[in-house]
């Protein structure tokens, strides 16, 4: 089958703390140039001007790379889940997730049945056809990452519910805006957000759940949401080590470091 999440699982069931990097940029050398660094690559169509034919660059490329492309779509409309997961992605994540009816109506939408809802219609994922359909409703039932984020209220105070739901394997944290749903905009640090994250990996650990986190080019955060039980991780963007190369090389050659 095309991609590399069954081998990033491995890695997670082994309790390998699994790093990577957002993708915000439209050209597949972004991928192409990072996969070698990386355990896995999120590609971002929730905040950024990625296409899904520029996602489809991307997937290519994390493939030949050797490692699965999780996408974030940008809402849970039925058309998005549809052409994310016919064109190849590895995992998806949906956003904004404010109940575990959110979360249940995703999952449905993701699994073919008798599991859930999926329609058919892959293409890369069969290899073009190559791949015998039902081998392939068997394949993704099993192995599609299905991922929710957590970075509402509404999700925090049905957080038992959510992570009881069968056919979702991950629930990902976005630490800024759940700081911001509970009154504590920005203060990803402080004793309330802090509380919030703890609870929801405990939730997700003990239920059986992977947790991941997407968190800016922070790693001492990085570091310590580990420490927490957080198993995968995406550090930053693209845009963000573009950036940090050049002002870190052009000082340190300018005597300023």
């Amino acid at each position: 089958m095309i991609g590399h999440i069954e081998s990033f699982r491995r890695k997670l069931q082994s309790n390998k703390l699994c790093l990577g990097s957002a993708v915000t940029f439209t050209d597949p050398a972004v991928t192409e140039a990072m996969a070698g660094s990386v355990d896995f690559m999120w590609i971002d169509l929730e905040h950024t001007a990625l296409t899904i034919e520029s996602m489809v660059g991307h997937l290519i490329a994390a493939r030949a790379g050797g490692v699965p492309g999780i996408v974030r779509i940008p809402s849970g409309e039925i058309g998005w889940i549809k052409k994310t997961l016919d064109s190849g992605a590895d995992g998806i994540i949906l956003p904004r997730c404010n109940s575990a009816a959110d979360v249940r109506d995703f999952v449905s939408s993701c699994r073919y049945p008798p599991m859930g809802t999926r329609g058919f219609g892959p293409r890369r994922v069969t290899e073009y056809g190559r791949i015998q359909a039902m081998e392939y409703v068997t394949w993704a039932n099993r192995n599609l990452f299905v991922i929710a984020q957590i970075e509402t209220a509404g999700a925090l105070d049905e957080i038992d519910e959510i992570v009881a739901i069968e056919g979702l394997d991950s629930l990902v944290l976005g630490p800024f805006d759940l700081s911001g749903s509970i009154d504590q905009l920005g203060n990803i640090n402080g004793p309330v957000v802090t509380e919030a994250i703890q609870t929801i990996v405990k939730k997700a650990r003990d239920a059986g759940k992977f947790i991941g986190c997407g968190v800016g080019s922070d790693p001492d955060f990085a570091k310590k949401i580990a420490k927490w039980g957080v198993q995968w991780i995406h550090v930053g963007c693209d845009y963000e080590y573009v950036r940090f190369a050049p002002d870190t090389i052009f000082r340190q050659i300018r005597g300023k470091d």
